[in-house]
C-alpha cells in the first residue's frame, strides 16, 4: 500500500508577477486564501480585508472630537457632573445616522458631495456650498492651530515653533501621494485623544454615582439646556459630510463595501463619543465633586484645573497629548474637506493618490495656501476667542443647508435599491431635523441676542 504524505496547499499570489493589482487607493478584494488554510488564517485575511476598507469613518469621527469639543465636554462635566453622560451616549446613533447617509452617497455614486450638489442643483448652489464650506473650514482650521499653539505654550514652547512645524507636517503629509498614508497617519495621531483614559482612571470616578446620574436629565435648568445644545449642535459639522464622502471616493470604495464602511462609521461614532464621555467623567470626578468652578476655555486652563486632583505632570502631559492629537487630525480633515469641496464644484482633479503635477496643481496649491494663511493669522495673534464664536455660529447656520442637501441628495442621487426605507428613513430624517434645530438654537445663545 502506497503512503501519501500531506502536502500544504501552495500559496496563492495576491498580485500578478508584473506588479498589477487594483489601482492606487482602491482596496481590492483582499488576499486570497487556499481552501485548506487554517481557520485562523481565514480570520487574518478577513481582518486585512476590513482594514483595507475601514478608515474614512474612523478618521472623520476622531476629527469630530477636536479641541473645542473637548473643552465643551470638560465644561459639561465640571458644571453638571455625571448628568451629562447620558446625552453623550444618546448622540452615538445621531452621529451614525447622519454619516451613514454620507456613506451611501459616496460608495454608490462614486462622487464627492460638492459634485453631487452641482450636478443636481446647478453651479450656483454648488458655488454657495463651496464658499460657505471654505469659510467654515478655514475658521475651524484656525481654532485647531490655536489649540496646537496652546499645547505648545503649556510646555513652554513658543507658537513661532509649533505652528510652522504643524503646518509643514500637514502640508507634507498631503503631498505624499497616497490617500491611505494620509488616513493611517491621521488615525494614529487622532488616537492620542485616548490619553484622557488614564487621566480618568487617576481621578477615581465613583461608579455608583455615575449609574444613578444616568437617570438625571435636568431639562428645567437653562445652563444644562445650553450645554446640551452645544453638544448636540457640535456633534455633526458640515465639513464632516464633505470629507467622508470624498474620502470614500478617493479610497475607491464601492457599493459592495457598504456594510464594511457602515461598521467603520459605527465604530468611529462609538469611539468619538466614548472619548467625550471619558472627558465628562474626568471633570465630573474632580471639579464637580469638589465644587470648584474655574474657567475652562483653553488647554492650559483644563490642565491647570486638573493638577490638584491627578498631579500637575500627569495633567499637563495627558491633556496636552490628547488635545494635540485631536487638533492635528481635525486640522487635517477640515482643510481637506474644504479643498475637496471646492475641487468637486469647479472640476479640479483632486485625488491624494496622485503626486503633484500639472493636472492637480490647483488642488494642492489651494490646500497648501489654506494652511499658510491659517498659520499667518494665528501667529499674528488675531482675537481667536471671537473667531471661535464666529465659527460656531457659521457652523450652526450651515447645518440646515448641508443636512437639507444631504436628505434631498439621498432621495435624488441614489438608485431606489440603496435609499433608506421605512422606520429607518423616518428616524434618520427626524435626527437631521433635531440637529438642525439645536444648531439654530445655539446662534442667538452664542451671540447673546
Amino acid at each position: 500500500m502506497t503512503a501519501f504524505a500531506y502536502r500544504p496547499a501552495p500559496r496563492v499570489r495576491t498580485r500578478p508577477a508584473d506588479g498589477g493589482g487594483p489601482p492606487p487607493g482602491e482596496p481590492g478584494p483582499g488576499p486570497a486564501v487556499a481552501p485548506g488554510a487554517p481557520r485562523v488564517r481565514r480570520r487574518r485575511w478577513l481582518a486585512l480585508g476590513l482594514l483595507a476598507v475601514w478608515g474614512p469613518g474612523l478618521i472623520v469621527m476622531l476629527a469630530d472630537t477636536d479641541a473645542g469639543c473637548m473643552i465643551t465636554a470638560a465644561q459639561s462635566g465640571a458644571r453638571w457632573g455625571y448628568a451629562m453622560v447620558l446625552p453623550q451616549v444618546a448622540l452615538i446613533p445621531v452621529l451614525f445616522m447622519v454619516q451613514e447617509i454620507v456613506v451611501r452617497l459616496g460608495a454608490v455614486t462614486g462622487a464627492g458631495h460638492g459634485r453631487l450638489i452641482r450636478e443636481h442643483f446647478g453651479m450656483g448652489w454648488g458655488l454657495v456650498s463651496a464658499g460657505t464650506l471654505v469659510v467654515s473650514s478655514i475658521g475651524a482650521l484656525l481654532t485647531e492651530l490655536a489649540g496646537v499653539a496652546g499645547v505648545g505654550e503649556l510646555f513652554g514652547v513658543s507658537r513661532w515653533i509649533t505652528i510652522p512645524v504643524a503646518t509643514t507636517f500637514l502640508v507634507a503629509l498631503a503631498l505624499a501621494g497616497s490617500y491611505r498614508r494620509v488616513e493611517r497617519v491621521g488615525i494614529a495621531v487622532g488616537l492620542a485623544e485616548l490619553a484622557f483614559l488614564p487621566a480618568m482612571v487617576l481621578a477615581h470616578p465613583h461608579p455608583g454615582q455615575l449609574v444613578r446620574a444616568l437617570g438625571t436629565v435636568p431639562l428645567g435648568q437653562s445652563s444644562y439646556v445650553f450645554l446640551l445644545a452645544a453638544n448636540v449642535g457640535a456633534v455633526v459639522m458640515p465639513w464632516m459630510i464633505f470629507y467622508q464622502q470624498s474620502a470614500i471616493v478617493d479610497k475607491g470604495l464601492r457599493a459592495e463595501h457598504l456594510r464594511a464602511e457602515r461598521r467603520d462609521t459605527a465604530i468611529g461614532a462609538v469611539l468619538t463619543q466614548l472619548i467625550m464621555i471619558v472627558v465628562v467623567v474626568l471633570f465630573a470626578a474632580t471639579l464637580f465633586r469638589s465644587g470648584a468652578h474655574p474657567p475652562l476655555d483653553s488647554v492650559g486652563q483644563m490642565a491647570h484645573a486638573l493638577g490638584p486632583y491627578i498631579g500637575s505632570v500627569p495633567a499637563t502631559t495627558l491633556v496636552g497629548a490628547a488635545v494635540l492629537g485631536g487638533a492635528l487630525v481635525a486640522a487635517l480633515v477640515v482643510s481637506l474637506a474644504g479643498t475637496w469641496g471646492v475641487a468637486d464644484v469647479v472640476g479640479w482633479r483632486h485625488s491624494l493618490n496622485e503626486r503633484v503635477g500639472r493636472g492637480n496643481a490647483a488642488f494642492y496649491a489651494a490646500y497648501a495656501l489654506v494652511h499658510v494663511v491659517g498659520a499667518v493669522i494665528v501667529l499674528a495673534s488675531v482675537n481667536l476667542v471671537a473667531l471661535a464664536v464666529d465659527v460656531e455660529v457659521m457652523n450652526a447656520l450651515l447645518l440646515p443647508i448641508v443636512l437639507g442637501f444631504l436628505l434631498v441628495l439621498e432621495a435624488k442621487a441614489l438608485p431606489p435599491a440603496h435609499r433608506m426605507r421605512g422606520a429607518y428613513r423616518v428616524m434618520a430624517t427626524a435626527v437631521c431635523l433635531v440637529v438642525m434645530g439645536f444648531g439654530l438654537y445655539m446662534v442667538p445663545v452664542v451671540l447673546r441676542v
